[in-house]
């Protein structure tokens, strides 16, 4: 479990497990939601929102950890650019750290 930083002033966080984590890479979330000016703000987020509704409405998914991870981090109250920006930068950091498939089967 992670905590997330998602105010300016540091008094509000949000948790992130390793399952939303995955949640946000099995369905590629976070690609290309950063502009090229690479500033995370409020409409950054709202478009996240708006793409989330868009797949759960379209598509008919009924995936458990999609909507867990609506209700826990994406559309949590606390959640603000600031708290995005975290994730964004939480969600890169584990993935450069993660080893690659092909490494783990050369380990074993």
């Amino acid at each position: 479990m992670y905590k997330i930083q998602a105010n300016a002033s540091g008094t509000r966080s949000i948790e992130v497990s390793d399952l939303h984590l995955e949640t946000l890479r099995k369905y590629s979330l976070l690609d290309s939601l950063v502009d090229s000016n690479g500033i995370i703000d409020e409409t950054v987020l709202d478009k996240l929102k708006l793409n989330v509704r868009s797949l759960l409405e379209s598509s008919g998914i009924s995936d458990k950890n999609l909507l867990d991870l609506c209700l826990d981090v994406i559309y949590n109250n606390n959640m603000k650019a600031i708290g995005l920006s975290n994730l964004v930068a939480l969600y890169k950091e584990l993935e450069q750290n993660k080893p690659s498939a092909e490494e783990e089967t050369e380990q074993n």
